[in-house]
Order: C-alpha cells, then sequence, then structure tokens
C-alpha cells in the first residue's frame, strides 16, 4: 500500500489525527466505542468537517440489492474512512474491514484509532489504497 496522499487526504487526515488525540488525551481509555465516535464527530463538526457516523449502506449481490449491508463508523468529507476501535490490539481482521469499507465507497485513504490504546499514536493505522 501507497502512502501518497492527496493534500486535501493529508489535511482531513491530519484535523481526524489531532482531534482524536484530544479526545484520548481528555478521556483517556477504557470507554465504550460508541462514546470515542460521538466525541469524534462533535470535534471534528466542530472543526468545520463534514461527517457521517454509521450510514447504512447497501450492497448489491448476484442481483440482490441488502439494504444496509455495512455500517463504517464515521465518512469524513466523503473522503477518509474512519474505524473506531477499543481493543487490546489490532488484528488483520481490523485492517481487512476498513480495506473492505474502502472499496464499497470507493474511497482511498482510512484510520484505524484504537482508543484503548496507553498512548494513542499507538493505536493508529492509516491505510491507503
Amino acid at each position: 500500500m501507497t502512502e501518497r496522499l492527496t493534500e486535501e487526504e493529508r489535511e482531513i487526515t491530519h484535523s481526524i489525527i489531532g482531534a482524536s488525540i484530544e479526545i484520548h488525551r481528555t478521556l483517556g481509555p477504557g470507554l465504550l466505542e460508541s462514546a470515542y465516535e460521538e466525541c469524534l464527530a462533535y470535534e471534528l463538526a466542530e472543526r468545520g468537517l463534514r461527517v457521517e457516523r454509521q450510514p447504512g449502506r447497501p450492497v448489491v449481490y448476484k442481483a440482490v440489492k441488502l439494504a444496509v449491508a455495512y455500517r463504517p463508523d464515521l465518512v469524513v468529507e466523503r473522503t477518509v474512512v474512519v474505524e473506531l476501535k477499543t481493543v487490546e490490539r489490532f488484528i488483520p481482521v481490523h485492517t481487512a474491514q476498513l480495506l473492505t469499507y474502502l472499496k464499497l465507497e470507493g474511497l482511498r485513504v482510512g484510520l484505524l484509532l484504537n482508543f484503548n490504546s496507553v498512548l494513542l499514536m499507538n493505536g493508529i493505522q492509516r491505510v491507503v489504497l
């Protein structure tokens, strides 16, 4: 996976990471994923970014449209998919989930954020298609 980001992608991911660090410094680890999601959506909106929370997306499978087949945690500015976790550590299925969401959304950039990390910087994984 190449790490070549456009200027817009770089600015958006920078804002997401900055907001996430602020939330983690304030609240620390140990809360439910939904609490961090709510806070991050609020922080990003406060920073002037357009955020979709848990947008239900359809998938067409063998000519059958499944009304809500997946729900990314956040889609920011129709540019970056954000998946939040509160786990001991990332495992390969977390990355696979984000890759699937990126492909289905037709986007290139995603962030996995693990708010259960003692230091959030150790719980950030950027994925670029």
